[in-house]
């Protein structure tokens, strides 16, 4: 049996685990292969009725849960999946199936991969013309859960995209000197990446669509119960990339010191409410 896309019911929404896990195994060599770190992008990912009905829902939105407009993360809104359409909402828990982890396990070789039923940080992310996101490398750890986070997953949603309309996906290399691999944002390309604290990538071009269209992808993650007291904890760090107007984080910067300076009971407590302000 060959598997080239994800065997998905456009009507229930139904993965086939077995077909899932042909698919997984046949892209796994070389997606285990590539660097800095795995990363793929499929082509084509699933019936692409499944994408229109999503975005036909999408036409109507609620408030945003999160909105981002700092030089690292400008112009960036993101939509949590329960407050969405039913069938958008429906999709999204299809993703947090035992059998679309099968696809993800096969792929990676991650085993034990355990999806987000809060989806923190996920949902649909919306980038308005002159929005971008800088280089970075994700959040490591789930607090609510105690789990590691281990990999991403995103789906594009834009029709007819070009690449001079920015917004592409980057892969960067571990020290920041060069970009492996970049991916336009096309309707119904997935691109998938493990991550860690040094799996650097962004989309830090700027939208720049000529009739104003934003930049719309579904976006999941996967964890492991394998984080433990001797892992060091971080939210998003960004990296500037050479020779550009990118700018450090300096809120990360001054969280990291305060994290190191204060006793950890003083810091736990400050911690929240300082995010909460954006201080």
């Amino acid at each position: 049996m060959s598997v080239n896309s994800l065997v998905i019911d456009p009507e229930t929404l139904l993965i086939s685990a077995d077909e899932a896990r042909e698919f997984g195994k046949a892209a796994a060599p070389e997606y285990r292969s590539r660097s800095p770190y795995p990363y793929g992008c499929f082509d084509n990912f699933m019936p692409p009725e499944i994408l229109d009905r999503v975005r036909e829902e999408l036409r109507s939105l609620p408030a945003a849960e999160s909105f981002f407009n700092r030089p690292q993360e400008k112009l960036k809104a993101a939509y949590m999946p329960e407050r969405l359409g039913p069938y958008t909402r429906a999709l999204f828990h299809s993703l947090n199936s035992k059998a679309f982890l099968a696809f993800l396990e096969e792929l990676t070789g991650i085993e034990g991969l355990i999806p987000d039923p809060y989806f923190a940080g996920g949902g649909i992310h919306v980038v308005s013309n002159g929005g971008h996101l800088d280089i970075h490398a994700d959040f490591n750890h789930h607090g609510k859960l105690n789990l590691e986070r281990r990999m991403n997953v995103l789906i594009y949603l834009n029709k007819d995209w070009k690449e001079e309309y920015g917004g592409s996906f980057e892969v960067w290399n571990d020290d920041m000197t060069a970009k492996v691999a970049g991916f336009v944002p096309i309707f119904n390309r997935m691109c998938c990446f493990n991550t860690g604290s040094s799996t650097w990538h962004g989309n830090p071009e700027p939208v720049n669509h000529p009739t104003g269209e934003p930049r719309m992808s579904i976006a999941l993650y996967y964890y492991t119960a394998t984080w433990d007291s001797t892992r060091e904890s971080h939210t998003t760090l960004f990296k500037p990339r050479p020779g550009t107007k990118d700018t450090k984080d300096r809120l990360e910067a001054r969280h990291r010191f305060l994290h190191n300076v204060l006793p950890p009971f003083i810091w736990r407590r400050l911690d929240g409410r300082l995010r909460k302000l954006g201080i």
